[in-house]
């Protein structure tokens, strides 16, 4: 089959289709974890207050605070932005899969760091300086605060998100999406009944050049000369007042025919 341009249709392999479920599964996940952040965000805030009160970083809270609304923020764009790489990738915009590609290797970086900075104890890690409470003590803090299941249940969202992206980054990768993401050729058609072959034109418009079968007119006709009198007519032809060579009063040979006959003497 092809469409209204003469461009063969593509048949969508399964397998940019399950790329493309994945990419809206990562999507979904990003914004369950912006609900998360939001709703804890300002318990974290709090804790990080009563933790640096009286301390050169008393403003670790609000700092918090801020940079966790741009994070969420941040976060609401990539869904949105990953939602839209997925429906460009099922119509075969290979701009699209290459954005996929750079964007994606971004997020498994920032993901997979995340996770793992989770797993070791995260930023707050460390001993105490000064008149600063350790990291430790804040991280207790914080799991005090906090709900018992919003630990495990962000790590594991992180971990269903990252699999998701690179399973989907992979198979945009395999030869099936190459071949469906590789500009099509034209299809030719042969013309529909009372058209035209290429080069001829539409009944009732002159062949360039001339009839077929014809030598092709001039492109520069002849102009026309000064003017001149009729010849006049030949002998014998009508209009001519001379009877032909070999008819009565005509001439033979170049001689004048017998004329009268003059009256016998006896």
């Amino acid at each position: 089959m092809v469409d209204a341009h003469g461009t063969p249709t593509r048949a969508r392999p399964g397998l940019v289709t399950i790329s493309s479920w994945l990419l809206i599964l990562f999507a979904v996940i990003q914004v369950v974890n912006l609900i998360l952040t939001i709703s804890t965000i300002g318990t974290i805030r709090d804790v990080l207050r009563d933790a640096y009160r009286g301390t050169a970083a008393e403003q670790a809270g609000d700092l918090a605070y801020g940079f966790g609304i741009g994070l969420g923020v941040l976060t609401l764009l990539l869904a949105i932005g990953m939602v839209v790489l997925a429906l460009l990738n099922n119509r075969g915009k290979n701009g699209a899969r290459i954005t996929t590609w750079v964007l994606g290797g971004i997020l498994i970086c920032c993901t997979g760091g995340s996770l793992v900075n989770n797993a070791a104890g995260g930023l707050t890690s460390g001993g105490s300086t000064g008149d600063m409470p350790s990291g430790e003590e804040i991280q207790r803090r914080l799991n005090d605060a906090l709900p018992s299941w919003y630990g495990p249940v962000t790590t594991l969202l992180g971990v269903l998100g990252l699999l998701a992206l690179l399973v989907a980054l992979i198979l945009l990768a395999l030869p099936k999406a190459n071949e469906f993401f590789r500009k099509p050729q034209q299809a030719w058609e042969p013309p529909l009944p009372g058209t035209p072959y290429p080069g001829q034109p539409y009944p009732g418009q002159p062949y360039p050049g001339g009839q077929p079968g014809y030598p092709p007119a001039s492109a520069h006709p002849a102009e026309p000369g000064p003017w001149q009198p009729p010849a006049p007519p030949a002998p014998g032809q009508p209009g001519s007042d001379q009877p032909a060579p070999g008819q009565p009063g005509g001439r033979e040979g170049g001689t004048e025919g017998p004329g009268p006959r003059p009256p016998s003497v006896s």
